[in-house]
């Protein structure tokens, strides 16, 4: 295994911009995860991506802060190349990263592999996430919900800032481009949820998924897997457990799963009940 060329602390992390996205795609495949473009022209879009070079010039770590206003981040694509495992350039970038983030409460989900550094950062997991995947049954339900348009974005920004504690539009202004459905649901003719899903690869992912109540978000999903053809993805934390069974019984297979965490033991801002499904754990 490749030795490091100076201590891990003193080398530099810088900013990436999207001419490099094919280096970070070779960096994710290097590592067994998926050419996931679209979600990194996303992360591109609204995130910072940082990065770590080899003395050759070869993108050898990145990680992703996305800011939601000044209350809230997330980190995302902590990835280091196999050749460089276990000599401290993860925890060199999640240090830099980390330093930029403010008085911000900062959030992840962790894979079992990043979990142990996460934890001597001082993150906490807070929920555990397990992602399922399959063909959803059962579309036969009456649709409640309806096509979104270009009038509902500002209610949408509006009801996300309230349900997640924080300015989101950065993100959710990107949503009618990103995501090849959104749909939203009213009560008494206001907009109360919304959801959307977004072409991944060979598998359509749901999310995200604001609703004020477990029926409605099964509404929503419901809507969308219409005219879905593809496997869906779709990410469930713990404490909806009746939506995860709910989802087993509609075709979804429990995987591979992931841990909610919160940077310092701080109180995520906002109203976790009705906050169903992310975009993507990166986000």
């Amino acid at each position: 295994m490749p030795q490091l060329w100076a201590p891990a602390d003193s080398i530099p992390v810088r900013r990436l911009d999207i001419a490099e996205l094919p280096a970070c795609l070779d960096l994710a495949a290097d590592r067994g995860w998926p050419r996931e473009e679209h979600k990194w022209r996303l992360l591109f879009d609204i995130g910072e991506v940082y990065g770590i070079d080899d003395p050759d010039g070869a993108l050898v770590g990145t990680t992703v802060l996305t800011r939601y206003g000044p209350g809230l981040c997330a980190i995302s694509m902590v990835l280091v190349a196999k050749r460089f495992d276990g000599h401290g350039l993860g925890r060199r970038m999640m240090t830099q990263v980390l330093a930029h983030t403010g008085d911000a409460v900062v959030t992840l989900y962790a894979t079992s592999f990043g979990l142990p550094l996460y934890q001597k950062l001082g993150f906490t997991v807070v929920s555990d996430n397990v992602t399922h995947i399959g063909e959803f049954t059962g579309t036969d339900a009456p649709e409640r919900s309806r096509p979104a348009t270009a009038a509902d974005l500002p209610a949408i920004e509006r009801l996300d800032a309230e349900v997640h504690g924080a300015d989101r539009s950065v993100l959710v202004r990107r949503l009618p481009d990103f995501c090849s459905q959104l749909r939203v649901i009213e009560a008494d003719g206001a907009i109360t949820g919304y959801a959307g899903a977004w072409v991944n690869l060979d598998k359509v992912v749901a999310g995200p998924v604001v609703a004020a109540s477990a029926d409605d978000a099964k509404t929503l999903l419901t809507d969308l897997a219409r005219a879905i053809k593809s496997p869906i993805r779709l990410e469930i934390l713990h404490e909806f457990g009746e939506l995860g069974a709910w989802a087993v019984e509609h075709g979804l297979v429990p995987g591979t799963a992931t841990s909610f965490m919160v940077h310092g033991g701080r109180e995520l801002p906002g109203d976790a009940a009705r906050r169903f499904t992310p975009v993507s754990v990166a986000l």
